[in-house]
């Protein structure tokens, strides 16, 4: 999620480049809002497949990310009041609690040093960073079609 000058969250509502549809999995580092905070997003926008993170980050999530649908629901309340003011159409939140609280579902926890098997191709394992609870450094092992 972007976050600073209104310039910099107006990018927040930006279409995205691409179909959300087409992404096959996400691989989450941990749940500071700059790195988790347009999930909701992507699941308002269709998105419907795993998130893999520590369990630690998913339960964070399971906290962090309704909060944010809340602020997004406050703040674009009272954005919409004084639009109406100036005789603008109001526009809706970027993402509602109920959003955040629905995306969760696809949260996949995944321990710290398990190799998972995300398909045929990839494998992945979660390290401690020490960067707060349950952040991750993740490698990334992907076999090509040589």
């Amino acid at each position: 999620m972007f976050q600073g000058t209104k310039k910099e969250e107006d990018k927040n509502y930006d279409e995205f480049a691409f179909d959300v549809k087409e992404i096959d999995f996400m691989l989450l580092t941990h749940a500071h809002i700059d790195h988790s905070g347009r999930i909701p997003k992507l699941y308002v926008e269709g998105y419907r497949n795993p998130v893999y993170a520590t369990k630690a980050t998913c339960d964070l999530c399971t906290i962090m990310l309704p909060d944010s649908g809340h602020i997004q629901e406050m703040e674009v309340e009272w954005k919409n009041r004084k639009r109406k003011r100036e005789g603008k159409l109001g526009y809706p939140p970027l993402y509602t609690a109920e959003d955040a609280e629905k995306c969760i579902k696809l949260f996949e926890p995944i321990e710290y040093s398990e190799l998972v098997q995300i398909d045929d191709s990839i494998i992945v394992r979660f390290n401690d960073a020490g960067h707060m609870l349950g952040s991750a450094v993740i490698e990334v092992w992907v076999k090509e079609n040589r």
